[in-house]
């Protein structure tokens, strides 16, 4: 079982920026959708952004143009770049990982969490 760790959460303000990562115990490369997932109080767990074994992204609306997702199988790392954050971007972060190449934003898709990073952007 592949066991993730994030890092790099923090406190912000609006407009600052963030870069979170997640290492991985056990190669990923070409195996595994990776993604990003986020978790405010009082609300359901949503997806944020994820990237294929062959490099293709997709990202939840309201963060497009403001957050990059990357990959670096040869370090078993994912990485967020957060732009231009907002308070509604306040949340848990995770990292997932799911077996094959066919990734969406449900959760039951991915096999692999972490403990999350916090992320909080204040006004």
């Amino acid at each position: 079982q592949t066991q993730l760790v994030e890092s790099g959460g923090g406190s912000v303000e609006a407009g600052g920026s963030l870069r979170l990562s997640c290492a991985a115990s056990q190669d990923t490369a070409s195996t595994y959708c990776m993604a990003w997932f986020r978790q405010a109080p009082g609300k359901e767990r949503e997806g944020v952004a994820y990237i294929t074994s062959g490099g293709s992204t997709s990202y939840l609306n309201s963060v497009k143009g403001r957050f990059t997702i990357s990959r670096s199988d040869a370090k078993r790392s994912l990485y967020l770049q957060m732009n231009s954050l907002k308070p509604e971007d306040t949340g848990m972060y995770y990292c997932a990982a799911g077996r094959g190449d066919y990734c969406n934003f449900s959760t039951h898709r991915y096999s692999a969490w972490g403990q999350g990073t916090q992320v909080t952007v204040s006004s």
